[in-house]
């Protein structure tokens, strides 16, 4: 697996020579952008539309636009004094608490940590003190110039970082638009919601979900590749908006009910219909 990052994370004196993996990949189908007529990649240039030319990489400076239309340059000089003073600091475990404690919406991406050489013990002895403890370690650390808040914990007796947002990155709910304040349901409701819910629960799986339109956009191309005819697969019954809120749940536990053996009428067999000869 590819190390993305070498460095070390300590707690108290203990520190550790880690390696850093990414844990996710992305498995989105990525498509090219060709020219109609002729199936060729499209080309994107860098153009600067007052000068009206290509310009190259060498001739892009990066700026902070602090009012609209004026801006401040900064060289890679400037951050290099700033690189260098974070990224001597040591990748420090500030906080252990509960990761309970800690609303999903707050994370990021997640990353596997080996050990590197020498540390292997301090390692394991990490681990373990936190499956014994059952709390997760905060940390800050720095990747690709940029200062991150991270969640360091136990994933299947393998330690894994996972980047957070700051809180001041996480948008307030209070400001999403027309939210409810109060509930305006009935106990009914309530309780044949409840009842669903109970119907639908389960363990969690994770590879009994997979991503439906992904396995059809490819299905699509080894078919339109292979010369195959397509065949559009039959469409489920999307739900009535109009639906009354009570029959809509109600039908929800209908569909989850197992399915009942039917018994099955006998047929009444038909007498032979005679037809009445001619006279001749």
């Amino acid at each position: 697996m590819h190390t993305m990052w070498k460095g070390s994370i300590s707690f108290g004196l203990v520190n550790i020579p880690v390696k850093l993996h990414a844990a996710t990949e992305d498995k989105d189908v990525k498509f090219r952008s060709l020219h109609k007529k002729c199936h060729t990649p499209i080309k994107y240039q860098k153009v600067c539309p007052n000068c009206n030319i290509e310009i190259s990489n060498d001739e892009i400076v990066r700026a902070y636009e602090y009012t609209k239309g004026k801006y401040i340059v900064i060289e890679d000089e400037d951050f290099a004094g700033l690189e260098k003073e974070i990224e001597d600091k040591a990748v420090e475990i500030i906080d252990f608490v509960k990761i309970t404690d800690i609303d999903p919406i707050y994370f990021k991406r997640s990353y596997y940590l080996s050990p590197n050489e020498g540390g292997v013990k301090a390692y394991s002895l990490l681990r373990k003190a936190l499956q014994e403890t059952e709390k997760v370690g905060i940390a800050k650390i720095v990747i690709r110039s940029k200062e991150q808040l991270a969640v360091i914990r136990v994933y299947e007796n393998t330690l894994v970082m996972e980047t957070i947002h700051y809180p001041d990155e996480v948008r307030k709910a209070k400001d999403i638009p027309n939210v409810p304040s109060a509930n305006q349901i009935t106990k009914k409701e309530l309780d044949t919601a409840i009842l669903l819910i109970d119907q639908l629960s389960t363990e969690f799986h994770p590879e009994k979900y997979h991503d439906e339109y992904r396995e059809a956009v490819l299905n699509l191309i080894e078919a339109k590749r292979t010369g195959e005819e397509m065949v559009t697969p039959e469409t489920k019954d999307k739900p009535n908006n109009v639906m009354d809120l009570m029959a809509a749940l109600q039908a929800s536990i209908d569909r989850t009910k197992p399915n009942q053996e039917t018994k099955e009428k006998p047929v009444k067999k038909r007498k032979p219909v005679t037809r009445a000869k001619k006279k001749a």
